[in-house]
């Protein structure tokens, strides 16, 4: 039999890939080159834009829908910047969210109400409070720079038919609503699948599964679908994407307070 002959150029870039997770020798340092790839692999990308519905349900199943465009600006040596609106229903068209995140400094945050015409600076010790009533913190709407935690593999372990790593994160910045997260990341694509969050107490209080994903520019993957449950008051939230756009030529002049002002 034949076997196909690598490149020793082919070779170097495998290795490249592979040699942080082979030479890792403590569940920290595997965790965090889980991590690093995972990153690495979703760089790149410049900007997007992405229209979504998001569906609330109380403990009765009772639901309201919201319809949401969200848009990223990837930013090089830090955080990215990010803009949410709300066009539907008509009680909070207009409502739009601007946040930049950042490592370890505390990620900024401002909410534009247009019943009020003024925005709203949120306390960088209120970010774990609910975004606009759903089950998702303002931060965890905020982009995961790997600094932001620590790490440590667990585990290996099948999720949704998938084969994943099972890694702890644990929240180093300030006012965080967590003491940890355990994600489960896709052994072959590093992608997250499903999320485990504790609350200040240690326990469980809520769980985002991650699914239908699409590949796009035939490197980025992103999820159709985030399915979040909350353990401790029965109550739910689904966000479903469609649309996704890259290299719109977002920049700078579209992520400020002037331009929160301005989002129709």
């Amino acid at each position: 039999m034949n076997y196909p002959q690598l490149s020793a150029t082919s070779i170097l870039l495998l290795a490249a890939l592979v040699s942080p997770l082979l030479q890792a020798e403590t569940a920290e340092e595997k965790g965090l080159a889980i991590a690093t790839e995972a990153d690495r692999r979703d760089s790149g990308f410049g900007d997007s834009s992405v229209e979504l519905v998001m569906t609330l349900r109380n403990r009765q199943g009772e639901e309201s829908v919201r319809n949401v465009r969200t848009q990223v600006l990837e930013v090089t040596g830090d955080g990215d910047k990010s803009m949410t609106i709300f066009d539907h229903p008509a009680d909070i068209k207009g409502t739009a969210m601007l946040t930049f995140s950042h490592a370890l400094e505390p990620d900024e945050q401002w909410l534009y109400l247009p019943a009020l015409k003024r925005v709203k600076r949120i306390s960088s010790r209120n970010k774990s409070g609910p975004f606009m009533g759903s089950e998702f913190a303002y931060e965890d709407l905020s982009s995961q720079e790997i600094p932001k935690y620590s790490y440590r593999w667990l585990r290996d372990e099948e999720v949704l038919g998938r084969n994943c790593f099972v890694v702890e994160r644990t929240p180093r910045y300030e006012n965080s609503g967590y003491t940890r997260q355990l994600a489960w990341i896709d052994q072959e694509r590093y992608i997250a699948l499903k999320i485990d969050f504790y609350d200040r107490k240690e326990s469980l209080l809520k769980t985002l599964e991650m699914s239908d994903y699409q590949q796009y520019l035939d490197q980025y993957w992103r999820a159709d679908r985030f399915e979040m449950v909350n353990h401790q008051n029965g109550k739910s939230t689904t966000l479903e994407f469609r649309d996704y756009q890259f290299g719109s030529g977002l920049s700078d002049a579209d992520f400020n307070k002037n331009s929160l002002k301005r989002a129709r």
